[in-house]
């Protein structure tokens, strides 16, 4: 008889529907193939499922805040049960881009400029200060979501317009806008899956671009760069992961533009939808999906 896995999906952040639609897809595969699934939502009611269901292993299938910051997994380390994807300290190292963009920097990563704001200067002192420091135009976003979610890129003239969308935050992050392509790769245990290239028909590759089939985002792989910078895009993305101490499956979004990979920011959780990136970057690789839930599984553990 095969592994009882529980599934954590759903949850109370903004990307709620991408994580149910995640352990729905995950759920299937592992019930076709043998195992006996249970899908959990993460509320007072899961210590109590996990005590009665007594999972082998727990698939987190959670995205955003609360799913993929630490939070659950601090939760998780208590049940003393194997659990998919990065532990804490991990999670939430990846999850916080101003972390995140100071482990780039210290290690020689390119990142984008950046500054954090915290809504306490005038309209006036913050344009001087991205001019100063950045230029417009600028890409303004929450300092812990995911998705794409609340990302804006903005000009001088809508800046102010589109920070105050995002005063529920308590601080932000302005950062220099980067053109060029977008390119994300991945990485699964500790090896390098593979990258793809995201043609959006908007503005850019957000939350519509990423999950919305009508946006009809051009997916192109493989990649179209020499063998050499393929292999400095894969080379940077495995030290990301490394630094952050992921586990199981990662992927890191870059923009590629005058020859040099920018690492924007770097994803532990990547969703497992029909529209999802990791499970096409593994189908392009040999890796069919029910393999790819496997591997994540092997990688399962506690911190402890």
């Amino acid at each position: 008889m095969k592994k009882k896995i529980l599934i954590i999906s759903g949850g109370i952040s903004k990307e709620r529907k991408i994580s149910i639609q995640t352990g729905r897809e995950v759920a299937k595969e592992l019930n076709k193939n043998g195992y006996t699934v249970k899908i959990c939502e993460p509320n007072k009611k899961l210590e109590q499922v996990v005590k009665i269901f007594k999972p082998k292993i727990i698939y987190n299938a959670l995205h955003g805040q609360f799913g993929e910051d630490g939070y659950i997994q601090s939760i998780l380390e208590t049940f003393q049960i194997p659990y998919t994807h990065s532990g804490v300290i991990a999670s939430a190292k990846a999850m916080d881009k101003e972390i995140s963009k100071k482990i780039f920097i210290k290690n020689k990563i390119l990142t984008p400029k950046y500054i954090k704001y915290n809504f306490d200067i005038s309209k006036g002192k913050l344009n001087s200060l991205i001019k100063k420091r950045l230029n417009f135009p600028v890409v303004i976003k929450p300092i812990n979501e995911g998705s794409s979610v609340n990302v804006f890129i903005c000009n001088k003239k809508e800046i102010h317009q589109k920070i105050r969308k995002l005063r529920s935050y308590r601080e932000i992050l302005i950062e220099e806008f980067i053109p060029g392509r977008e390119i994300q790769a991945a990485i699964l245990g500790k090896k390098k899956l593979g990258a793809i290239e995201l043609k959006p028909k908007r503005k850019f590759y957000d939350y519509e671009a990423k999950y919305n089939t009508k946006a009809k985002t051009e997916h192109i792989i493989p990649v179209n760069l020499s063998q050499k910078k393929y292999n400095e895009l894969m080379k940077i993305t495995l030290k990301a992961h490394n630094l952050m101490g992921c586990r199981g499956v990662s992927r890191s979004d870059f923009k590629f533009y005058k020859n040099k990979f920018y690492m924007l920011e770097i994803n532990t959780q990547p969703g497992m939808t029909k529209l999802s990136l990791v499970p096409e970057i593994s189908a392009h690789n040999g890796i069919n999906f029910i393999t790819l839930i496997k591997i994540i599984l092997q990688d399962a553990a506690t911190n402890k």
